[in-house]
């Protein structure tokens, strides 16, 4: 069914945080609710223009992959069915249609401040590094290596959280520097575990999970587990199997649109890279919106219903 696009959300619940896509409400002491707006942004500018249809098309597929996962690790869902929310918090009884599709009830965690990146190719930044000076977030990588290649086995790439511009590539020395020898490795597992699972099940289904990104948290008992979003196409480079060629970039599935377009203002000089972005013709935001939509397809098999 048609949805309002959604630049904002002002629910009759605590905000206790804004990103640059979802905003965060606190339901008690011990949950909270993950609205997905359907804001887009681009070289970390976020676009005055909403893209229809993506902040439900980000939620489901995370709903779905954490169906899919369940007895492979433990997250943080307890629902992204906006009747049953309902049900679970009252006070959204007059903002279903706010909710409808976009909104996903978790339980609260202690969320660890690193970026679990698995890498099954070598792209984007870490590319960039490679191309340069032969390593990865300064550690060295085997020579000979081409652009888009894969890495057998996948490389687990920490990152920094960052609450605004790039997020840095980290050493995995430094991830137990920050949170212990212990807990780094089980976020390794846990990340290669969700990664293998998941590189597996979109092959299948014509895409590649080049890479993707993960969180984790402690739950109030005390358990690491999965949370925020899941191998969607905002936290994962996505291909399509039948469009792959190594020793190139690749078309990714997702806001490829929207990135071709400011490329092309960028290099005409009608824009500098910094915020405001330039306004967005029609044609891009629609065809970004049925990007995420068949993203959403291929993924699931199925299309989109709310």
């Amino acid at each position: 069914m048609p949805m309002t696009a959604m630049l904002s959300s002002d629910l009759p619940l605590p905000r206790i945080g804004r990103g640059k896509v979802r905003d965060i409400y606190a339901v008690g002491d011990d949950r909270v609710l993950l609205l997905t707006t359907d804001r887009i942004s681009a070289f970390d500018v976020v676009m005055a223009e909403t893209i229809p249809m993506k902040g439900a098309v980000l939620t489901q597929i995370s709903a779905w992959w954490f169906r899919q996962l369940e007895g492979t690790v433990p997250h943080h869902m307890i629902s992204a069915d906006a009747d049953e929310i309902i049900r679970a918090v009252p006070e959204l009884q007059n903002h279903r249609a706010d909710i409808l599709g976009r909104a996903m009830l978790c339980k609260r965690t202690t969320v660890f401040p690193i970026e679990c990146v698995i890498r099954g190719y070598i792209s984007g930044s870490a590319w960039k590094e490679y191309a340069a000076v032969g390593t990865l977030a300064g550690e060295k990588l085997a020579a000979g290596l081409v652009e888009s290649q894969k890495l057998e086995p996948a490389i687990f790439s920490p990152a920094t959280k960052a609450e605004a511009g790039h997020d840095e590539n980290i050493t995995v020395a430094r991830v137990r520097e920050i949170v212990g020898d212990d807990v780094a490795a089980t976020l390794e597992k846990m990340a290669r575990d969700v990664y293998g699972y998941g590189e597996q099940t979109s092959r299948a289904r014509g895409i590649i999970i080049a890479d993707t990104k993960f969180e984790f948290g402690r739950d109030k008992d005390g358990r690491i587990i999965l949370i925020d979003e899941v191998m969607t196409p905002d936290s994962s480079r996505f291909w399509a199997v039948d469009a792959y060629k190594p020793g190139q970039p690749q078309p990714s599935f997702d806001k490829q649109p929207l990135r071709d377009y400011l490329d092309v203002e960028r290099h005409a000089g009608r824009w500098n890279g910094d915020a405001p972005a330039p306004p967005l013709p029609a044609s891009v935001v629609d065809a970004t919106s049925k990007r995420y939509l068949e993203a959403y397809r291929r993924v699931t098999g199925s299309e989109l219903k709310v």
